[in-house]
């Protein structure tokens, strides 16, 4: 298993990666991707287990389903930097006929992608049916999402989280990016979430929080105990308190930054706050 400084040193790199696919095609979403980049380092580093010999079926292996698909850069380094790509490709970000478009999509054949996400609210429906068939299948592995705290304003959101308790989906864990901002603004302007650990609890689900959301050793232990709490008949949540455009100065706590691209000046002083680690692109 790789060290906590390995683990940072691996969430820098991406960092890099995030803010120089976006600044190229100056396109993209920043913010989101660098506040959840300890996440994904974490899921795909020292959580998962899975196979870059990637297939549709995804069979004897954990899942992890993206359904705030706008935050992509982060999921496509992540995933390059992990095997499943060349790292090289991350130059193609949202250019014509990449495989690596704007929100992730499937008919290029991106390995490491199972679902078009992108239209929020629509993630956890599918990866309950991705999880239900890992249950008939005889198939212990886990299913793992994330979702946006702005996008639980959609209702089917909360159609599937009333589906994943009432039907038992205990081998699914859903995280959400609690970073209180979204497009238009903070999440308690435009439409406030209330107390969203008592939500999902009267839904039926069992609830962790991770304050710390953009630490590495509060996530990947925070990921282990919700790993801890599955097969016991409740789906389970984590509520992961990160801050939106962290590692960048300039880009964090702020919705400014949602789907805003730096500018050349921009771009040195964020790669300047990441050096580099394991080698651009």
């Amino acid at each position: 298993m790789p060290t906590t400084q390995e683990l940072q040193d691996f969430t820098q790199q991406v960092r890099r990666d995030i803010v120089r696919m976006v600044h190229k095609v100056q396109s993209g979403h920043p913010g989101g991707s660098l506040g959840c980049t300890e996440f994904f380092v974490s899921l795909y580093q020292e959580i998962m287990d899975y196979s870059t010999d990637f297939t549709m079926d995804g069979k004897n292996e954990d899942l992890f389903f993206l359904s705030n698909g706008h935050i992509s850069p982060v999921y496509y380094s992540v995933l390059a930097h992990s095997g499943f790509f060349p790292v090289s490709e991350l130059a193609t970000f949202r250019l014509l006929d990449s495989r690596l478009q704007g929100h992730p999509t499937t008919h290029e054949g991106l390995p490491g992608v199972r679902i078009a996400s992108g239209s929020l609210g629509q993630g956890m429906s599918v990866a309950l049916g991705a999880a239900q068939a890992k249950k008939l299948n005889g198939d212990d592995k886990l299913v793992f999402t994330l979702h946006g705290d702005g996008e639980l304003q959609e209702g089917q959101c909360w159609e599937a989280i009333m589906y994943a308790a009432g039907k038992k989906v205990d081998n699914l864990i859903s995280t959400v990016d609690y970073n209180g901002q979204q497009i238009d603004g903070s999440t308690n302007d435009v439409l406030p979430l209330g107390d969203l650990k008592a939500k999902f609890e009267a839904f039926g689900w069992d609830v962790l929080e991770v304050e710390k959301g953009n630490d590495i050793e509060s996530i990947v232990a925070g990921l282990k105990e919700a790993k801890s709490r599955t097969g016991k008949g409740k789906p389970v949540c984590i509520l992961l308190h990160t801050s939106m455009g962290h590692g960048v100065d300039f880009m964090e706590g702020t919705h400014a930054w949602h789907g805003k691209a730096p500018s050349d000046e921009q771009l040195e002083s964020a790669l300047a706050q990441n050096p580099e680690t394991l080698g651009d692109y």
